[in-house]
């Protein structure tokens, strides 16, 4: 049974490729999960990984660098569990996102000060924070959307500079699902889907669609394709965002709050996604209040506040044992409601 995939994108703006995760569809005991790229000429998929693990999780693959080329295989613990060996076998995968002594000015306001951080391939990382912190202006700082003031930003090898073409190369790996759904209004479904795969990875149009409604009947919502966005829910319209990135086979993926903006009864069904892109060996960055989230998906938290890192630990020491009094009283306040 095919169990996983990757990639899409979201286009903005007429310099920007963004591109956006992959999913695995729900797995049973004795199921074989597959990290697969569709092969559109012959319909082959790669090979599949080894079975689920004892604890019924499955083995999941960590590409080189994203997973375009040749992969490891890790064992993870429980999603969110923070284990020594979990940590010890990210220390020894490769780094994907190098951000390097990064200042941000807008004007005379700082809103990052000296933040450094390395993401390494197939590590799930959630940002957290009060607002104005600089969680978002640190990852759209990834994909060049905000343009670093001082430091170095390195993405896949590749250092984020004035070089035009160093900032589409890293846009065309990284996707991202922002607050808003940043959905064409005047398009169908399938139509928000294909548009990015045709016009900037320059597929066919028959593979394109293929893609969109493989990547569609992934975040399941299948039946929504010749719909228009105004016709759908909230949770709707960001699972087609997310679907939208999954066509472009991105190696990484950027969260800025991407249920913020949604009814209480819509958060659910978009975390449900997220966290399946999370098992699935992703690389991720998330800004999220979403503390259950965190929990279950992430390798490694972060706090800040005051445009800096003021903790960074795996799960279980972050929401058990913070270092930092701020970080305390954050959680206080947050998990109390």
């Amino acid at each position: 049974m095919p169990c996983g995939s990757r990639s899409a994108e979201d286009w903005r703006g007429p310099h920007s490729a963004l591109a956006f995760a992959a999913s695995r569809q729900r797995l049973q005991p004795g199921c074989r999960l597959a990290m697969m790229r569709p092969d559109l000429e012959s319909g082959r998929q790669e090979t599949p990984l080894p079975r689920l693990n004892r604890e019924g999780f499955p083995r999941r693959a960590i590409g080189t660098l994203g997973a375009r080329g040749g992969s490891v295989e890790r064992e993870p613990s429980r999603p969110g569990a923070g284990s020594e060996g979990l940590h010890r076998q990210l220390n020894e995968a490769t780094p994907i996102i190098e951000i390097r002594n990064v200042d941000k000015f807008f004007g005379n306001f700082q809103a990052l000060k000296n933040v450094s951080l390395t993401v390494r391939t197939g590590e799930r990382v959630v940002v957290c924070g009060p607002s104005g912190s600089g969680k978002s202006t640190l990852i759209r700082c990834v994909n060049r959307l905000e343009e670093h003031s001082a430091g170095q930003v390195f993405v896949d090898g590749i250092e984020l500079t004035d070089e035009t073409e160093n900032i589409k190369a890293v846009r065309m790996e990284v996707g991202m699902v922002f607050q808003q759904f940043n959905l064409f209004p005047h398009l169908t479904v399938l139509e928000n889907l294909t548009v990015g795969p045709i016009r900037v990875r320059k597929q066919s149009k028959a593979d394109a669609v293929r893609l969109a409604k493989m990547y569609l009947d992934r975040v399941h919502i299948p039946e929504q394709a010749e719909k228009y966005p105004a016709q759908l829910s909230g949770g709707q319209q960001q699972r087609v965002a997310i679907a939208r990135s999954l066509c472009m086979e991105p190696k990484i993926m950027l969260f800025d709050e991407p249920t913020s903006a949604l009814d209480p009864e819509m958060i659910n069904e978009v975390l449900e996604v997220m966290i399946e892109l999370a098992e699935s060996g992703m690389t991720m960055i998330c800004v999220t209040h979403e503390m259950g989230f965190a929990k279950k998906a992430a390798d490694t938290m972060v706090f800040m506040e005051g445009g800096e890192i003021i903790e960074t630990a795996p799960p279980k020491v972050f929401f058990e044992s913070p270092s930092s009094e701020r970080c305390r009283m954050f959680l206080d306040q947050i998990l109390e409601h």
